[in-house]
């Protein structure tokens, strides 16, 4: 199952208010499996995205991008290759 890990900046104070708004994106998408939380160091929120194909992902990624108060994004797909 395709999967990608989203590493995300945002503007200060904004980590509530913008995971709010990508638990509301993705529940309406029942074929997304997700991971949402803050953290603290370099970014500010971190996603785990799991769909039934990459086109899943795409939009998902699409629709993340476009929340206000996102500073910046890092993509990372997993390779299902190596899993162990």
């Amino acid at each position: 199952m395709p999967a990608a890990y989203i590493l995300l900046n945002s503007q200060p104070n904004s980590e509530v208010e913008i995971i709010s708004k990508i638990k509301e994106i993705i529940k309406d998408n029942s074929s997304v499996k997700y991971e949402i939380q803050g953290v603290y160091g370099v970014y500010d929120i971190i996603v785990k995205v799991e769909c039934e194909n990459m086109d899943d992902i795409r939009n998902s990624l699409g629709k993340i991008r476009k929340v206000n108060k996102i500073v910046s994004t890092i993509t990372m797909l997993i390779n299902e290759e190596q899993e162990i």
